[in-house]
Order: structure tokens, then C-alpha cells, then sequence
């Protein structure tokens, strides 16, 4: 995405304005505890063979604002989205100098639940939903039919009664309505009847955000929501965004796009070889020493999907960092 990412509101609303000062006072440190935490981290550590590509001792995300991850390639953020989702499972406690000790075992905590080890499936009936880098709308089915499949509380998915229509057709009624309505909201409506498959890769961003909202989520993750769409969708996605956070939803979002994550993050957590290295307002981290050696470099202002960054010399680090991962991941 190009530098001059356009503004999505000429003022911030009301509710914008109450995240933001929520975290004023909190220390700019890796790990602080935050005033109001909907999701609390400890000691989650994941291997991939001699690897180790999340080692986070604490974390806190606070309730109700925008908090991006952020980090080079490599750093682990996506394999940090699946652990808390419940998508992957943390390694047991690695016998290493400065690794947990003995009883200092892997634990999250959601929205007051423990929602460590219970699976993906169950993480999302707490609450917290997520998106994927690379989407998972389902291509042969319609748009609207994808939406459906977000809901909860579905009394048809029983095989019984399934064969009762009378049982079953009230709430599926219901739940048309309502992604009906976040289709009009997304301004996906006039496609609820295409095929998922045929949409452009912006709008399957959509589709997915839309979805995800179908189960009434309390926190959304969203990982990489920027990637591949086109910028004619970015003012959308970016208001999208915002008016999430203005309707009272906690959302956590990994991005590259450094100008994305000035514009609408109220907080940034930075990770670098699988640790959280910094936290802060975008302000504050992008200048943060720590950063600038472990991540931005000397173009710490300059966008990072700026081609002049990617010397030969740093876009094969990038790809074996990047090939690295993969291979880990595919052993695993």
C-alpha cells in the first residue's frame, strides 16, 4: 500500500477517543500490564524442532481498543495468532537457560476464561474469532451461504433435526436476516447470491471480516487484513476497522503496512525471533531503539512495502527466514 493512506474520519468518535485514553498511562514496556486486560498470555513457548518461534513470558491486550503485532518476517506473529486461538498447541516448557521454570507452564486467559489447550472450536464460542492471511471463504458456495456458516446457536446442524424443517427454519430465518445485514454493511449485499470464488481478493477480506462478526465475537483477530487487496478497498477495510472498535469490539491485527498501523492502531506490540521486544502508541515504538535495531532499520519513517527497502542482500534473508518457518511448520 502506497504512503498516503487516506483518512477514513475527519474526527475521531466518542468511543475512539475513550480507547485511546485508556492506555495514556500505561508504560511504554514489553509486557505491561494494562488497566483493562481482555486477553492475558503467559509463558507460551512454541518450537519447531531447534526453533523457537514464540517465547512470550507476558502479554496483555486491553479491552475495547485497536492493538497491532507487528514484526519482521519470521517473527513468529502468525504462529502466535494460532496458539491463542487454539489452532496450534504451545511446546512444553523447554529445558533452557532463561526459558520457564518447572510449574511456569503455558496459560491464556479470555475475557476471565481460561482458554488455553481447549481448541479452536471452543476459543470461539468464548468469544475471540479470528480472520486468515489468506482467506478461507468457501469458494462453491454463495456469499450468503458463507455467512451463514459464522452463525452460532444453529438447532439444523443436529442430523435429527435437520429432517424437522418446522425445527429449524425460525432460526435460520433469523440468521439470514442478520447476514443480510452485515452484507448491506460490508457493501457486499448485491453479491450475496455469487459465488464466494468470484469475488476479488478485497472483498473476500470483506467476506471473511463479515463472517467472523456472524458469531457475535467479542474480540477479532485479524491477521494480515491488508494483504493482497486492492487500494480501492483499503478505504473501506480501514473504516471497517475503526468501526469496530467504535461498536465496543477489542481488536488485535498483525500488519506490515506501517502506515496502516500509525493511522488506526491505539497500540502496538512489537515481536522480533519470537519475543515481544516493545509496546506503545505507534508514535512512541516506531522510535523506540529497540525496534529500529530488531525490525525497522534506518527506514523506520518509510513504508515497508516500499520496494527500495529490498536489497538482494535483505530479500534472501527475508525468504529463508520465510522458507525457514514453512518447513518447521510442515514437520510439525
Amino acid at each position: 500500500m502506497s504512503s498516503d493512506v487516506p483518512t477514513t474520519t475527519s474526527t475521531i468518535t466518542a468511543a475512539g477517543a475513550a480507547a485511546k485514553a485508556s492506555v495514556v498511562d500505561v508504560p511504554h514496556e514489553p509486557g505491561v500490564a494494562k488497566p483493562d486486560a481482555i486477553l492475558t498470555v503467559d509463558h507460551v513457548t512454541r518450537r519447531f524442532g531447534g526453533m523457537t518461534a514464540v517465547d512470550v513470558q507476558h502479554l496483555e491486550v486491553q479491552r475495547g481498543i485497536i492493538t497491532a503485532l507487528i514484526g519482521p518476517n519470521g517473527a513468529g506473529k502468525t504462529t502466535f495468532f494460532n496458539l491463542i486461538t487454539g489452532f496450534d498447541k504451545p511446546s512444553s516448557a523447554p529445558k533452557l537457560i532463561g526459558g520457564p521454570k518447572a510449574g511456569e507452564a503455558a496459560k491464556s486467559s479470555f475475557n476471565g476464561n481460561e482458554v488455553g489447550n481447549i481448541g479452536a472450536t471452543k476459543v470461539a464460542k468464548q468469544g475471540m474469532v479470528r480472520t486468515f492471511q489468506l482467506t478461507k471463504a468457501l469458494s462453491k458456495l454463495t456469499v450468503l451461504e458463507n455467512m451463514r456458516l459464522g452463525a452460532k446457536d444453529q438447532p439444523g446442524e443436529n442430523l435429527f433435526v435437520s429432517m424437522i424443517k418446522p425445527l429449524w427454519a425460525k432460526r435460520e430465518a433469523e440468521i439470514t436476516v442478520k447476514a443480510e445485514e452485515l452484507l448491506a454493511r460490508f457493501k457486499l449485499l448485491e453479491k450475496k447470491d455469487d459465488m464466494a470464488g468470484s469475488l476479488s481478493g478485497g472483498q473476500k477480506k470483506l467476506l471473511e471480516m463479515a463472517r467472523a462478526l456472524m458469531s457475535d465475537p467479542v474480540m477479532i483477530m485479524l491477521d494480515e487484513p491488508m494483504a493482497g487487496v486492492n487500494p480501492a478497498l483499503t478505504q473501506s477495510l480501514l473504516g471497517h476497522i475503526q468501526a469496530l472498535r467504535d461498536d465496543g469490539m477489542t481488536v488485535l491485527f498483525v500488519e506490515h503496512d506501517m502506515h496502516m498501523v500509525r493511522h488506526i492502531s491505539d497500540w502496538v506490540i512489537v515481536m522480533a525471533e519470537g519475543r515481544v521486544v516493545a509496546e506503545g502508541p505507534a508514535a512512541t515504538v516506531m522510535d523506540d531503539p529497540a525496534v529500529i535495531d530488531a525490525y525497522l532499520g534506518a527506514h523506520h519513517n518509510t513504508d515497508l512495502g516500499d520496494d527500495s527497502l529490498l536489497t538482494d542482500e535483505v530479500a534472501e534473508e527475508l525468504a529463508a527466514e520465510v522458507t525457514a518457518e514453512e518447513n518447521a511448520e510442515g514437520k510439525a
